[in-house]
């Protein structure tokens, strides 16, 4: 059987598809490889997001080219669907899938390489002993935030049937992983014949998940009743990514985001009342167009004051058809970029005061690498904490997928913590 070589650019969703995409394919017999390796066929899911993502789409897919001059080259993702032209202006490139058409993939696959497609309704393992997977529960947003092209991508608010998440839930589970993450472009508008995203995650976590985390959601979208699901179920990840974009009231409403930023606070407080120990990271961009230095100072001060524990911080990239692209006082890119690397000081700041803050408490760690000296002088084990943070084990024997209590006793130079084995581990059943 042909081997496939898959990579990713972009969000979470694009993550969940690649990975359902690798699950087919491996299911059907098929090898799948990373991108910089040999391979008969080169699929890239890719993000337009800014121009970065789609240049960094554009080099990638070259790259495999020069790699392998006789693979099939394929893109498909965000970029493909927006500016299918751009693409096709690549060298080499042989097929360019949109997303409305990424679940036939296999098929497209298979005819081109002349083998089997696979199952596309029932996704299998997931190849590579993973232990966190992405579940893909909803697509499309009708938000029309002035700047984000992502309506155009990935269209009307739609979401996955209830039942078919819970089978890809429990099939995960079978094949050893042991964090799920559901993922959305717009998590909070979940609904499946009446089931909401409360109503999701109580259902995901009876599968008997040990670790639930929710990928991101809007503001406006932690509800009470959301809240209190999350509260209540164990297995749910002391973690948020709440996007805010903006720390300035007259910058969100030129975004055209529904909120000011005392109801984003309002949304937090209410968060860390419901959900001890919570760590919450957000976007923020910066140079949008109209924000003036006190505009950037304002949302340097607001991520500053609401103590988040990390920041992605984008740079303003104009995106064709947006409005943002014609509005006025654009911000010059130089401006941009200082404004951008200074949250970037700033998130490392937060990164650092944040890990600092858990050093003394207990964390419950998912191991995901272990070093090949395993048993040796040396030997660690690295993974994530439920509130997200990285966490290093030295010269215990532990395995890929193990749960275990740590206490935090330091911080490591490269921002991980020191964590020393309390005991309580619990291995792949």
């Amino acid at each position: 059987m042909p081997t496939v070589a898959l990579a990713t650019l972009g969000c979470k969703v694009n993550q969940a598809e690649t990975d359902a995409l690798a699950r087919r394919l491996s299911d059907a017999g098929w090898s799948v490889t990373d991108f910089d390796a040999p391979a008969d066929a080169y699929v890239l899911n890719t993000c337009t997001v800014t121009h970065v993502a789609d240049r960094k789409a554009r080099q990638l897919l070259r790259q495999a080219r020069r790699r392998s001059p006789h693979a099939l080259l394929v893109a498909t993702g965000c970029y493909a669907t927006t500016d299918p032209a751009a693409i096709r202006g690549v060298p080499g490139v042989d097929l360019v899938v949109p997303n409305d058409r990424k679940g036939a993939l296999p098929d497209l696959l298979a005819e081109r390489l002349g083998a089997t497609g696979g199952d596309a309704a029932a996704p299998g393992p997931l190849p590579g002993g993973r232990t966190r997977a992405f579940v893909k529960v909803q697509d499309g947003c009708d938000s029309f935030c002035s700047y984000c092209i992502v309506p155009a991508a990935r269209g009307v608010p739609r979401s996955v049937p209830l039942a078919e998440v819970l089978a890809e839930v429990e099939e995960l589970l079978k094949a050893g992983v042991r964090e799920v993450v559901l993922t959305g472009v717009n998590l909070g508008r979940y609904e499946s014949s009446g089931t909401d995203l409360a109503g999701l995650v109580a259902a995901a976590a009876a599968c008997g998940v040990p670790r639930l985390r929710l990928s991101s959601i809007e503001p406006l979208d932690l509800t009470d009743g959301l809240l209190e699901t999350l509260a209540s179920t164990r297995a749910v990840a002391p973690h948020l990514h709440v996007p805010l974009q903006s720390g300035s009231d007259r910058v969100l409403e030129r975004m055209r985001r529904r909120y000011q930023v005392a109801e984003y606070a309002r949304r937090l407080d209410s968060a860390r009342e419901a959900l001890s120990g919570l760590a919450v990271t957000t976007d923020v961009i910066a140079g949008f167009p109209g924000e003036f230095d006190k505009d950037a100072e304002e949302t340097r001060k607001v991520c500053e004051d609401l103590g988040f524990s990390r920041l992605h911080v984008f740079r303003f990239s104009s995106r064709a058809a947006t409005p943002a692209e014609s509005l006025p006082e654009q911000v010059p890119p130089d401006i941009r970029s200082r404004r951008a690397a200074e949250l970037r000081g700033l998130d490392r700041a937060l990164r650092e005061r944040f890990a600092r803050s858990r050093v003394g408490g207990i964390a419950e760690l998912l191991v995901e690498r272990v070093s090949a000296a395993v048993g040796v002088a040396g030997a660690s084990s690295v993974g994530t904490s439920g509130d997200y943070l990285k966490i290093r084990i030295v010269g215990e024997e532990l395995r890929v997928g193990d749960l275990v209590s740590v206490e935090l006793a330091g911080v490591n130079a490269d921002g991980s913590l020191v964590g020393v084995l309390r005991g309580g581990c619990v291995g792949i059943q």
